[in-house]
């Protein structure tokens, strides 16, 4: 988190490998007490103890904009800080219930306009994106982007496909087959 960067009083460490993601901070001053505090949504708060009203205040939260909150635009849909509102769907598909969004909750994202074909059917391709979360989706580092393509369409459950590396355009292959699901675009970033 860049902000963290310039809290004073603090030094902090980011650790991130094939055995631990792990974040840990220390004090400077003995005489000042902070705790953090991540909700199952990740949302993600600190907090500093005031010793003359016995209670602790809240410094600082995140995520702070719309488009950092996690699935804020639901299945199919995504989030996109130069439009308002924010959750746009897919190509291809709308919004699931018009009323809610209206009242800016895209969060229950967005349905195929049509029925899914497993013949005929396309993919579309997205780019300038965060590809969509992986819980459910399978890697295999041992395949082109091609064989990737190919493997996805031969799937009539597969929903999307991307290279695993996309800083080599052939590195390995990620196979989403469920609904897709945190998508945000930086197309003008």
């Amino acid at each position: 988190i860049p902000e963290m960067q310039q809290w004073e009083h603090m030094v902090s460490n980011y650790t991130e490998n094939r055995e631990e993601v792990a974040y840990t901070f220390q004090l400077t001053k003995r005489d000042i007490y902070v705790r953090f505090t991540m909700s199952s949504t990740g949302s993600f708060k600190r907090f500093r103890w005031i010793s003359m009203s016995e209670g602790w205040n809240n410094l600082w939260y995140g995520p702070n904009e719309a488009c950092s909150i996690y699935n804020a635009c639901g299945p199919y849909g995504y989030c996109d800080m130069d439009t308002s509102p924010v959750c746009n769907c897919i190509r291809g598909f709308k919004k699931r219930n018009l009323l809610e969004w209206e009242r800016t909750n895209g969060s229950i994202g967005c349905v195929r306009k049509t029925r899914l074909s497993c013949r005929g059917d396309g993919f579309l391709k997205l780019t300038k994106v965060k590809l969509p979360e992986t819980k459910g989706a399978t890697v295999d580092m041992k395949i082109s982007s091609k064989e990737c393509e190919e493997k996805c369409r031969r799937d009539c459950n597969c929903t999307a496909f991307s290279s695993a590396d996309i800083r080599k355009v052939e590195s390995g292959c990620v196979i989403w087959t469920g609904g897709l699901l945190d998508i945000r675009n930086y197309a003008s970033g």
